[in-house]
């Protein structure tokens, strides 16, 4: 995704961040596509790559545990605040879906110790915002993102890629087969 993202120029000269949900993990890149950092990540509890249709307009207390989803797809980071007045980069406005700091949470939802774990399996505890260590977010994702916004590669964990990400072409034609001719 980075080498189609910096040779397409698809992030159009901005920050972007690639956020692998199977491996709960997100690479930062500054808009030249030079890696800055990368740092385990909290996404949403259920396995799934859509959001639910008007979930973002539902109180958290009315959503299912398998509507919990991190979407998967390409979307434009802008920066704004949440309920609290948090800074946050909304990965998906509609479906109240952010890149955030961490937060405690419940004591049972060990958060700060989910992210430090090397595991991606205990991962998956937010609604479907993905969470960042309060460090990282502070020293990359803020300076980074706060002056134009930047985008985020979401890569799905279900679907096909191409479905997540319908402009994705390869970067090479494929070779000949058995059935062409080359020109």
């Amino acid at each position: 995704m980075h080498k189609w993202a910096t040779l397409t120029a698809d992030h159009r000269g901005l920050p972007f961040v690639i956020i692998d949900k199977r491996a709960a993990r997100i690479w930062i890149y500054d808009r030249h596509g030079r890696l800055v950092e990368s740092s385990p990540v909290l996404l949403g509890s259920a396995i799934g790559d859509g959001s639910v249709p008007g979930i973002g307009l539902r109180p958290l207390s009315q959503i299912r545990p398998e509507e919990r989803t991190t979407p998967a797809g390409r979307f434009f980071l802008e920066a704004g605040h949440n309920t609290a007045g948090e800074s946050i980069f909304w990965i998906d406005y509609e479906a109240a879906v952010s890149l955030h700091r961490v937060r405690s949470g419940r004591p049972g939802d060990r958060r700060l110790q989910r992210l430090a774990t090397p595991s991606a399996a205990d991962n998956r505890i937010s609604y479907g915002c993905v969470n960042l260590p309060t460090a990282v977010y502070n020293r990359s994702i803020h300076p980074l993102f706060l002056p134009r916004g930047g985008y985020a590669y979401v890569l799905p964990e279900v679907v096909d890629m191409r479905r997540a990400f319908p402009t994705l072409t390869p970067l090479v034609p494929p070779a000949p087969g058995p059935h062409h001719t080359a020109p």
